[in-house]
């Protein structure tokens, strides 16, 4: 019987580790797209965000299967119940990182593109999405709490952003509809960073048994 649920257990690692790279390719696909100007690229972004959707049922399915026929108790208990948190975390990068392609699309066919802080911006809530997912892989408590205390990292550049936005409006007029643009997609970014934040204190709960709460 042990067996089999550790089999299971496993299996729900795998399927975990694969939404996560599902999420980190969203992200990363929708800013690729606006560092070379290629609506084409876009496209991937929905499919892999349609992937992540169904990735969130198929787990969600797993656990509930892992709850019933096997009742889990202690740390357990806790990877599972962390898992079912996580995935709805996982779920909505998918749908933010969806948000921005479709931002994205208006900017590329617009002849715009982002500056490089947007581009790093990105890069690090792309990199709290990554670290967030390999603390739990490799059950890295200490990972976890540095994805945690980076989320303010992503928020000052979120501050950043907000005031060079001002600036531009400032600056010239016309650019009202480009520069709310811009600051939905820093918004988004600022969310993931918030989503890979509770990712990394589900982790901290499956490991420890207390979660942290930075938001």
């Amino acid at each position: 019987m042990r067996n089999k649920f550790d089999e299971q257990l496993e299996k729900l690692h795998i399927e975990l580790i694969k939404m996560g790279a599902l999420c980190e390719e969203a992200v990363s696909t929708a800013i690729l797209a606006l560092e070379k100007n290629d609506v084409k690229i876009l496209n991937k972004v929905f499919e892999t965000d349609s992937e992540i959707d169904q990735a969130e049922r198929d787990i969600e399915r797993l656990c509930m299967k892992l709850l019933l026929q096997q009742q889990p108790v202690a740390t357990d208990l806790r990877v599972i119940s962390s898992a079912l948190k996580m995935i709805t975390d996982m779920e909505r990068v998918g749908d933010q990182a969806s948000d921005i392609a479709e931002i994205s699309k208006i900017i590329i066919e617009e002849g715009r593109g982002i500056n490089e802080d947007m581009k790093k911006m990105a890069h690090e809530a792309v990199k709290m999405v990554t670290d967030s997912v390999d603390s739990f892989v490799k059950r890295d408590l200490d990972l976890a709490r540095k994805v945690i205390a980076y989320d303010d990292v992503v928020d000052d550049w979120f501050t950043k952003m907000k005031k060079e936005v001002i600036d531009l409006i400032t600056k010239d007029g016309s650019s009202g509809e480009y520069s709310i643009d811009l600051l939905m997609i820093a918004k988004y970014l600022e969310r993931i960073g918030d989503h890979a934040t509770n990712i990394a204190e589900w982790v901290e709960y499956s490991i420890t048994g207390t979660r942290s709460h930075n938001n």
